[in-house]
Formats: structure tokens, C-alpha cells, sequence
């Protein structure tokens, strides 16, 4: 069996980023509210703003959804690695304690 490693640090702060970047995400308001004819000159642009503003809503709240899922992946993944490696530790220790100890001749 080969040996793994897994950076549980690396793990936790990339659970942290993306919880930082769902929160960011999920605050941003709509890109185009609070335009109008006067603004950009033509209901034509004004109509595709408004159109992009739907569908940003749109993707916006899958996107954030998507981007709390994988937050959730990695900090569980990172709390589940800590746990075993944790668990790992005890149980060497506890066979080690039980080893007959080399004398020291």
C-alpha cells in the first residue's frame, strides 16, 4: 500500500476561501440596476441589461450554491482527515505502549 499524505492546512484554508468567495458572491448585487434609457442611451441596451440581470440572478444563486456545497466538501474533508490522523496517532501510541521495551544491554 503506498503512502498518503493529505496537507489538512491547505485543506481547511481552501474550505475558508471558498466560503469567502460564496459569501462575496452572494452579497453582489445586480451589475445592472438602477439603469435607464437615459443612462445607456437606448431601450435596446436597456432591455439587454435587464435581460442580464435576470439571468444573473439566476446563475448567481446556483453559484452560490454550488460554491457552499464544495465549502462544505473540503471543511468535511479536513475535519474527517484531522479525526483519522488523530485517531491514527492513538492507536500507534497505544501499540507502542504495549511493545516489550529492547534492555539496555
Amino acid at each position: 500500500m503506498g503512502d498518503q499524505e493529505a496537507d489538512i492546512a491547505r485543506i481547511k484554508e481552501s474550505a475558508r476561501a471558498l466560503k469567502r468567495i460564496r459569501d462575496t458572491f452572494a452579497e453582489r448585487a445586480n451589475p445592472a440596476e438602477g439603469y435607464g434609457v437615459g443612462d445607456l442611451g437606448s431601450q435596446k441596451i436597456l432591455d439587454a441589461f435587464d435581460t442580464f440581470g435576470s439571468n444573473w440572478k439566476i446563475h448567481r444563486r446556483q453559484l452560490t450554491e454550488e460554491l457552499e456545497r464544495l465549502h462544505g466538501i473540503t471543511k468535511g474533508a479536513a475535519e474527517s482527515y484531522e479525526t483519522l490522523d488523530h485517531e491514527l496517532a492513538e492507536a500507534l501510541r497505544s501499540t507502542d505502549d504495549r511493545q516489550p521495551k529492547a534492555s539496555g544491554k
